[in-house]
């Protein structure tokens, strides 16, 4: 595949790099994890749906949403063990982040997504031949760790991997995976709840391991990025694989970059405490709150619960299925727009456009539910339903070309390498609890809040474009190395966090005298 020269680090030097097959094929294999994180974000809203799966490990829901009389519209589903069946998978995440960020760090970022295959396939068996709750809620708890390892070295591996022209383009493939393992799982969960018997939701659970088994065999294929071997002292194998990687012999003064920014790195011993650091709260003032934000658009809210959500207000449960669909493919293609945008538009007007967008599908939606759905009345014509779920599309279409891609990929280009695994560890661990709190929390807040729901996190829509516009810089075709000196030391406020003393300190190992650890 054709490519060119593009600017490069070190003070705006000429990098050579094509775009070659082979940085095509691994970031496809690598961006699988997100086809598993998606499937087990899509599954769980339609299984949780399915009478028969109810019946068998929650049978007071069941019984409670086939009682007119104790049927409230908004409060059918409201259990706590049925929330936990959910986020159980995001608290296990969340713990497996801290070993993931030592296995991405020591062992390299292909061990670490061939870990977290092989977690999703001992989930994915759990969950298909579960017998009782509690065999249920472990495999969750296997595929948490998957998630948690996978959500931890895939998008790294793909910032690392791809030239800089096309790296946001690239890196969004972790997110455009997501969106179709969602969508796969809304198709699966149509089919399988028709299946006679009542088993169909076994195949829901079962079929997750398509996309496990292929970010298994797609570990075992992929190079480990040029960063990572030369971080962990393989220098000859990280200059051949970037060789490989850029289509070209001429890589030296990218090579030596690397170099360079390895020795730096390892002159940092203790990369958690060097987040805290003056010259990186930037960097993580913004990763936590990007991904804090983006729960609190409430995507995940609808993701998890399409389906029960649409029933809810009053769908059916094929209908609430069926809606469910569209939506995933609206995710899917959204992000694609996404993949063309990013790297022309920027990260910036994709995250303010879309907030406008999704703050007033948010508003509309409250108002119509508002009106015509009561607690033990509906007045929901077709109409007004097919209103519902044009409103939610353009929420979604709108989540999708922005926070939901973005919510990575800006983090994962932004922290400097002493700082990058500890960063993207924090990044993912943020992500999950606030997934967790959503996920254990909104069927509830769905009971209590009723339409208001859609209120409540149009609010935070709202406080997050304020955040964006104030604070987050453009990293738009800036060299990942670069973004000291063109990105935060030209930022209105994150410029006087930047201490050249201590960057000159690190680079050339001056002022013995001096501790690093003083401008916490």
């Amino acid at each position: 595949m054709a490519g060119g020269g593009f600017a490069g680090s070190g003070g705006g030097t000429e990098f050579e790099a094509k775009i070659t097959p082979i940085v095509i094929i691994s970031c496809i294999m690598a961006a699988t994890g997100g086809l598993m994180f998606g499937y087990d974000v899509g599954v769980s809203g339609g299984v949780t749906s399915m009478t028969p799966f109810l019946k068998k490990f929650f049978p007071a829901v069941a019984a409670r949403a086939n009682d007119p009389k104790l049927n409230s519209n908004y409060c059918k589903y409201d259990n706590q063990g049925l929330q936990l069946f959910t986020s159980s998978l995001y608290l296990a995440g969340l713990t497996a982040t801290f070993f993931a960020s030592y296995t991405t760090r020591k062992l390299g970022r292909k061990l670490t997504m061939l870990i977290a295959g092989v977690f999703f396939i001992g989930g994915v068996v759990l969950n298909a031949a579960a017998q009782d709750l509690a065999m249920l809620i472990i495999g969750r708890i296997l595929l948490g760790c998957g998630v948690g390892f996978a959500n931890q070295a895939v998008p790294l591996f793909l910032s690392e991997i791809a030239p800089t022209r096309i790296r946001g383009g690239l890196n969004i493939l972790f997110q455009l995976n997501v969106t179709l393992g969602i969508l796969f799982a809304s198709l699966v969960n149509y089919g399988t709840a028709k299946i006679k018997g009542g088993w169909g939701w076994r195949v829901s659970l079962g079929l997750a391991g398509v996309p496990a088994s292929l970010l298994t065999i797609g570990a075992l294929m992929v190079v480990d990025t040029p960063n990572s071997l030369i971080e962990r002292g393989h220098l000859d194998e990280g200059k051949a694989v970037l060789k490989r990687i850029r289509g070209t012999d001429n890589v030296d003064p990218e090579f030596l970059e690397l170099v360079e920014a390895s020795r730096v790195a390892k002159l940092v011993k203790h990369p958690f405490r060097n987040l805290l650091m003056r010259r990186n709260r930037p960097q993580l003032i913004i990763a936590v709150a990007l991904q804090i934000f983006q729960q609190f658009t409430g995507i995940n809210a609808i993701m998890f619960y399409a389906p029960v959500l649409f029933d809810t207000v009053g769908f059916g449960s094929d209908a609430a299925l069926y809606s469910a669909v569209i939506t995933g493919a609206v995710n899917v293609l959204s992000t694609v727009v996404s993949i063309y945008s990013v790297d022309r538009l920027g990260r910036r007007v994709l995250l303010l456009q879309a907030g406008v967008q999704m703050f007033l599908s948010q508003v509309v939606i409250a108002v119509v539910l508002g009106i015509k759905v009561k607690d033990h009345s509906l007045d929901l014509s077709h109409g007004y339903a097919i209103f519902v779920v044009i409103l939610i599309c353009l929420f979604v279409s709108a989540f999708a070309w922005s926070w939901g891609p973005l919510g990575w990929l800006i983090p994962s280009e932004t922290f400097p390498l002493e700082t990058r695994s500890a960063g993207q560890s924090v990044t993912v661990c943020v992500n999950l609890l606030f997934t967790f709190v959503i996920a254990q929390a909104f069927l509830s807040m769905l009971c209590h809040f009723k339409f208001g729901i859609f209120l409540f996190f149009s609010g935070w829509v709202l406080v997050m474009s304020s955040f964006v516009l104030l604070l987050v810089p453009e990293t738009k075709n800036v060299p990942i190395e670069e973004m000291t000196e063109r990105v935060w030391k030209q930022h209105w406020l994150w410029k006087r966090f930047m201490d050249d003393h201590y960057t000159d300190v690190v680079k050339n190992g001056h002022d013995k005298g001096f501790d690093p650890h003083s401008q916490l």
